[in-house]
């Protein structure tokens, strides 16, 4: 008999790789669906980062690396972070690992106790309560609806807090919500962390770039938070790097140790030939990354646009990410032939059976009233995506 381990049992699947897996089954089916489920830039990796990793590959990276990474591209995003953030790390305070999702969870696993409590607002990426739940913590979760923006106020953070709080993760840009929260925001949920000095923050930055209200804020420029919180970003989503696996934190010192203790033991350093592309593309020129922002600063526009005539949609405005996350539970209940949706995932059962899109239902990114849309793709799959979802919807009753 098979017996998998309680703490694999207690993980859900990733919601989001099940959807994309499901769509790329009807794909081969020879179904045309357009894919709205999975959350990556549809834009190649730039020319001049794919140059430095074949040169990599000449110049014979080919070895293992430092646990933490190479010195060359830990002092590059120390560069980064002062040049683009105002913030002052030393290359003994990076880790880099293989993507940011490793990032976090080497995180979560090098902070968080059996029993621990970490805050995680809702919506959240599907990932962070089962990280969570990995480390034997319980994740706490702080629900945000769509009339406050998606955003937590420092109220629900300060109710939330208890004497065994560890930590909150806070994304900014958020996925799934495309929400940004501003200086002022952050500033005002600092003023109540600071009357809990146990409390760490885990501060998910992987869509900075991605970002359509000017600049991108840090909770980690607050003076008081800066030796409480631990930033995590990397390469995927602002150079269009997913499959390079290059994510980073930042923080203190001794966080830092400890995760690089943690990833000695079990994966080592990342990819040397991907430490090298990163390298080029924090110290390269950053004009692709502003063209890509643009490029989807303009979806953005478009889908907002076209979602908002979907009848029965409860549609906000992004300010970041390529996400869009509709409220859609006026069509719980509804029916098309012997069909009925009950729920979101039913929803977006729905949409990719019957409209040919693929989403992914809120519930497990904690708002079962939603779907989230990723809008990473061209102009004409996103007017066709909402063309059938639209029809789709209009069969129910």
């Amino acid at each position: 008999m098979n017996q998998l381990s309680d703490r694999l049992n207690s993980l859900s699947p990733s919601a989001t790789l099940a959807m994309s897996q499901k769509s790329a089954e009807l794909k081969a089916q020879g179904v045309d669906v357009i894919n709205l489920s999975v959350g990556e830039p549809d834009f190649n990796t730039p020319d001049h980062i794919k140059e430095a990793a074949k040169k990599a590959i000449d110049d014979n990276y080919s070895r293992y690396s430092p646990v933490p990474g190479y010195p060359a591209l830990r002092n590059a995003i120390v560069e980064k972070l002062k040049k683009e953030n105002g913030l002052e790390y030393t290359a003994a305070q990076i880790s880099c690992a293989n993507g940011a999702k490793q990032s976090v969870c080497n995180t979560i696993l090098a902070l968080v106790n059996p029993g621990d409590e970490v805050i995680v607002p809702a919506p959240y990426w599907v990932s962070y309560p089962e990280m969570v739940k990995l480390a034997e913590g319980k994740p706490v979760i702080v629900t945000a609806g769509i009339e406050q923006d998606f955003k937590m106020t420092p109220a629900q953070l300060e109710a939330a807090i208890t004497p065994k709080t560890k930590a909150l993760i806070l994304c900014s840009p958020s996925n799934p919500t495309g929400s940004v929260y501003s200086g002022e925001e952050l500033a005002a949920l600092a003023a109540v962390l600071e009357k809990h000095p146990q409390v760490y923050v885990i501060a998910d930055e992987i869509y900075e770039h991605i970002n359509y209200i000017g600049r991108h804020h840090s909770i980690a420029q607050v003076p008081s938070m800066k030796d409480r919180t631990i930033i995590v970003n990397g390469v995927s989503k602002a150079y269009a790097m997913t499959g390079w696996r290059i994510g980073f934190i930042a923080g203190p010192e001794w966080i830092v140790k400890g995760v690089n203790k943690l990833q000695g033991q079990y994966t080592s350093g990342p990819c040397s030939v991907s430490q090298k592309a990163a390298e080029a593309a924090y110290t390269g020129t950053q004009a692709p990354v502003e063209e890509m922002r643009q490029a989807f600063q303009c979806r953005r526009d478009l889908i907002v646009k076209l979602a908002k005539e979907v009848p029965g949609f409860e549609v906000n405005v992004p300010q970041g990410a390529f996400y869009l996350f509709p409220k859609c539970s006026s069509f719980f209940g509804k029916s098309a032939g012997d069909r009925r949706i009950n729920n979101s995932d039913d929803l977006a059962m729905y949409l990719l059976e019957v409209g040919h899109v693929a989403c992914v239902g809120g519930a497990s990114f904690g708002a079962p009233d939603c779907i989230r849309m990723s809008y990473a793709t061209s102009d004409e799959n996103i007017v066709e995506a909402i063309r059938r979802i639209k029809e789709a919807l209009a069969a129910l009753k």
